[in-house]
């Protein structure tokens, strides 16, 4: 009963992590320890290192899957532990070490302390191991940053109706700002992190989340590695791009308020059906306040309208109709009733014909 820590003292060690394949999955890992282990593959293979448990933060339950899964160390890390036991065969490590690593992994290499198997970690020499958008080096900056920058979507045509718009678009010299009412264009990033503000957390396949807190640029932003991901800027701006399909799922209602203006670029089509369930009462409404007009702007095609088993109503004040060439209608009857005046100036022919004409 005397032999354990804290009893005859604590033993901790500083080392590298060899393998990470634990048997158990509990995200135990193999470390070579300095001053504990030598370095000599031979003597003391990979396989023959005590699994060393993991220490996950009062914050994570770490039982039954609460908290935090306690992976993430990689082969290559330093970390920094101690010994339960007085044999040194029961590690836990506490955490890792950065620094910036003077030579890369060699595979297969007769030498410890170092990712011998797969030689993925360190990936940079005489460099800090903090991530790139931490440090931000103008000179050696991330490829993803760059990627994104050089990816932004510009002068994104918008819907159009209005002449005046179109003559400041076509006007010289042509600027085309965020929104000039007739093209708009993707807000560049506003990254502009100073260590050490910018808490970045990368995984191996490349998915990065940013919490920035660099004054006066203070961001969030989530990144897939396909590019799919967001930002919100200092200002609260939100930009989001999806890669490729966009699914969303609600079970009951959406709602949405927009207090501004919301302009909506499909290059493709655009299928709107209301009513699937073919329920009473789910209506299409839409409503325009004081002031304002609805526009339909078809620059080459048809507007058809059909109702094959319901009315088409129509009510306005006033009602002009411009046809370049035919006007047909095609009805079982047609009635008008005129209040006023009905004038019709035919520059060709006009004629009627039926079975009964009354004139009155």
């Amino acid at each position: 009963m005397g032999n354990f820590m804290g009893k005859n003292g604590f033993q901790w060690f500083v080392g590298v992590v060899e393998d990470r394949q634990d048997p158990q999955k509990l995200g135990r890992v193999r470390v070579r320890c300095l001053g504990y282990h030598t370095e000599n593959h031979g003597d003391l293979p990979t396989s023959d290192l005590p699994w060393a448990h993991p220490m996950n933060p009062i914050t994570s339950a770490t039982v039954s899957g609460v908290g935090q899964t306690p992976l993430g160390v990689v082969e290559g890390a330093w970390v920094v532990g101690f010994f339960q036991d007085t044999d040194s065969q029961m590690p836990v490590i506490m955490g890792t070490l950065p620094g910036v690593p003077s030579s890369l992994p060699t595979k297969d290499s007769a030498k410890g302390f170092q990712d011998r198997v797969n030689a993925n970690y360190p990936k940079y020499v005489d460099e800090p191991d903090v991530n790139r958008l931490a440090v931000n080096n103008t000179d050696n900056p991330h490829p993803t940053l760059t990627l994104r920058r050089a990816d932004r979507e510009k002068n994104i045509g918008r819907a159009d109706f209005n002449a005046v718009d179109i003559q400041v678009a076509n006007s010289e010299p042509v600027a085309l700002p965020a929104d000039d009412g007739t093209n708009f264009s993707e807000p560049e990033t506003t990254y502009n992190a100073q260590y050490p503000h910018n808490h970045v957390y990368e995984t191996e396949a490349g998915h990065i989340k940013e919490y920035d807190d660099t004054p006066n640029s203070e961001r969030i932003h989530e990144r897939h590695s396909t590019g799919t991901g967001y930002e919100i800027n200092e200002f609260g701006d939100k930009v989001q791009r999806v890669k490729r399909d966009n699914y969303e799922i609600i079970s009951n209602d959406h709602f949405a308020h927009i207090k501004g203006t919301h302009s909506t670029t499909t290059d493709g089509g655009v299928r709107v059906f209301v009513n699937a369930n073919a329920t009473a009462d789910s209506h299409y409404t839409i409503q325009v306040g004081n002031n304002a007009n609805v526009n339909i702007q078809v620059d080459k095609g048809d507007v058809n309208l059909v109702a094959p088993q319901g009315e088409i109503n129509m009510k306005a004040e006033n009602m002009n109709v411009d046809i370049n060439n035919d006007f047909r209608v095609k009805a079982k009857s047609v009635n008008f009733q005129v209040s006023g005046s009905w004038l019709e100036a035919v520059d060709g022919t006009n004629r009627k014909t039926g079975s009964r004409i009354d004139l009155n």
